[in-house]
């Protein structure tokens, strides 16, 4: 069944220009062909993947970031979250940098969540959400990315779900990390 969709709408590309190539993503004009026959234009945002991270705390708590975000233009709360780079030979390997570098945490259990493209219209990022428990403490402190200034949050269940409710939680991630909490929490599990 899979195959005959695939067929039915399927498009070809037929040319691709490059129009930017920068540190985060690469961005490309396509010109496709449609299963009709006819030629249609796509811009197509590339990228290397990212994780995001629903840290849970000994006390029950989920740790959250501040920051500002330039697209927006504002300060948005967030989990834990990072690009998958060329210093990670796995994602695993990602969600423990990016606990290390934002929180100066590590994880004694990840878990995998659940994987998703964020703007399946224009983007091919894929995230993947983990739960990340048992925490403590880094012994070695890995370097911050200097462009960024983050403040930590760690706010029960009540409070994130104030937030939530707030539309504070409006960064896709974070609201998918929190019902996911919640989902624990009403199955009895957290």
């Amino acid at each position: 069944m899979a195959d005959e969709f695939e067929a039915k709408f399927r498009e070809e590309v037929i040319s691709e220009e490059e129009v930017y190539n920068g540190h985060i993503i690469r961005v490309v004009n396509q010109t496709v062909t449609l299963p009709d026959g006819r030629e249609s234009k796509r811009e197509v945002v590339h990228h290397s993947g990212a994780i995001a991270v629903l840290a849970l705390t000994d006390d029950d708590k989920m740790i959250l970031e501040r920051q500002w975000r330039a697209p927006v233009q504002k300060v948005t709360t967030e989990v834990p979250a990072g690009k998958v780079d060329g210093r990670d030979h796995n994602p695993l390997d990602t969600v423990n940098r990016e606990l290390n570098e934002e929180t100066r945490l590590t994880a004694g259990k990840i878990e995998k969540i659940a994987g998703f493209y964020t703007s399946i219209g224009f983007a091919d990022e894929f995230m993947t959400l983990y739960l990340a428990t048992d925490l403590k403490p880094v012994t070695d402190e890995l370097p911050q990315d200097d462009d960024e200034q983050i403040d930590l949050l760690y706010v029960d269940f009540d409070e994130a779900t104030r937030l939530f409710e707030a539309g504070e939680l409006d960064d896709g991630k974070t609201a998918m990390a929190y019902l996911y909490w919640k989902t624990l929490r009403l199955a009895g599990k957290a």
